[in-house]
């Protein structure tokens, strides 16, 4: 039954890749509700990434849903982001994930983007001085992971999508799909297999039906040829998700191990993982996303990557305010010894025009 569904499951990726036409230039700005693109999380966003193959807990719910069957009991996430320093917009997200079975982890996870207040203007007065008005965008994820080995991982995410502008708004839903397979190169120190430093992931993100905008500011007094007064409403046009597909490896290098030897058990003290993705875009250009994180104790983890897309070297071919590096640091403390830890985390993403992007979070797992 396990081989069957992962067998279904990655075939319905690669089907889904095919019909996603990914990567064509010629469809770009022709999605909406590009805020599902951004990664709000500290710790994965200072990855770059690259990690999709390899998160783990509740940050793996933007990148692979299927990370999240690793949650050990209880997550709790929150995660504050000034996006494009200088523009005044911020993101706001926190994130809950649970056991609730010996192999199931339900997780929820909300994301509010803020652009502040706006001047109201017309034709009549550019200026403004008619008041202001408040966008907002926010999702809602519901998610579900499983696993179903120790070797293989799977879930789904239910995407709730609003968006609010003046007097009109748009709603709508997606699905994220995901699975992480997790292996095993050489031996170890006891002579027995590795079976967790090699990782491959698959994901699928964004999928669903269009979306429209509605409300009254669709909507105008016009007078008829008759001389007659009445309230036109136009019809917005429906516009597209911006689906897309991820696949990546990871791989664990471990630097020093102490072996204990009463439980046959090898601990990491310091690790060194190497990761790799490629975001295969459906209405921009694809991605290459390259990270790097050192592991010490598990206490201080620091992170780098590189995010790379056609045309980022040069200015007159860039079309992203993202020119590649990212950064970030983890400061972990543990709570007990049972493994339950307390983490501030930051993560910087460099951007020009604009003072890049700062994301400073806060982590309890218990």
């Amino acid at each position: 039954m396990r081989k069957y569904f992962i067998v279904v499951f990655l075939g319905s990726l690669l089907l889904s890749a095919s019909i996603l036409n990914a990567g064509n230039e010629q469809r770009v700005g022709q999605a909406g509700a590009s805020e599902l693109l951004i990664n709000p999380w500290a710790r994965s966003s200072g990855f770059a990434g690259a990690n999709m193959a390899s998160a783990r807990g509740l940050e793996a719910m933007y990148l692979n849903i299927a990370g999240t069957a690793f949650t050990k009991k209880t997550e709790l996430l929150f995660s504050h982001s000034i996006w494009l320093s200088g523009t005044d917009i911020s993101i706001n997200s926190f994130g809950l994930s649970q056991r609730v079975s010996e192999t199931g982890v339900l997780s929820l996870a909300l994301m509010s983007m803020d652009f502040g207040k706006i001047d109201i203007t017309t034709v009549e007065q550019p200026e403004g001085g008619l008041g202001t008005f408040h966008p907002t965008y926010s999702n809602i994820n519901i998610g579900y992971a499983k696993s179903f080995s120790n070797s293989i991982y799977g879930g789904l995410n239910l995407k709730i999508i609003n968006e609010s502008i003046a007097d009109l708004s748009a709603s709508g839903v997606a699905i994220d799909a995901g699975i992480q397979y997790v292996t095993g190169l050489g031996k170890n120190k006891l002579g027995k297999r590795n079976m967790d430093n090699l990782m491959f992931g698959v994901s699928m993100k964004n999928v669903g039906p269009t979306m429209r905008f509605k409300g009254d500011g669709m909507s105008f007094r016009g007078t008829v040829p008759e001389g007659v007064t009445m309230t036109v409403e136009q019809r917005s046009a429906d516009f597209e998700l911006p689906s897309l597909i991820n696949i990546g490896v990871s791989y664990v290098i471990p630097i020093v191990q102490v072996v204990d030897t009463s439980k046959k058990e090898i601990k990491k003290i310091q690790s060194i993982v190497l990761a790799g993705n490629f975001t295969s875009n459906s209405f921009q250009k694809d991605q290459y996303r390259f990270g790097a994180e050192y592991n010490f104790k598990d206490l201080v983890l620091v992170r780098a990557g590189y995010v790379y897309e056609k045309g980022l070297w040069d200015k007159e071919t860039r079309t992203t305010a993202f020119t590649g590096p990212t950064a970030g640091i983890s400061i972990q403390i543990p709570l007990n010894d049972k493994g339950s830890v307390f983490a501030l985390e930051y993560s910087y993403r460099d951007t020009d025009p604009f003072n890049g992007t700062h994301s400073i979070g806060a982590r309890v797992t218990l």
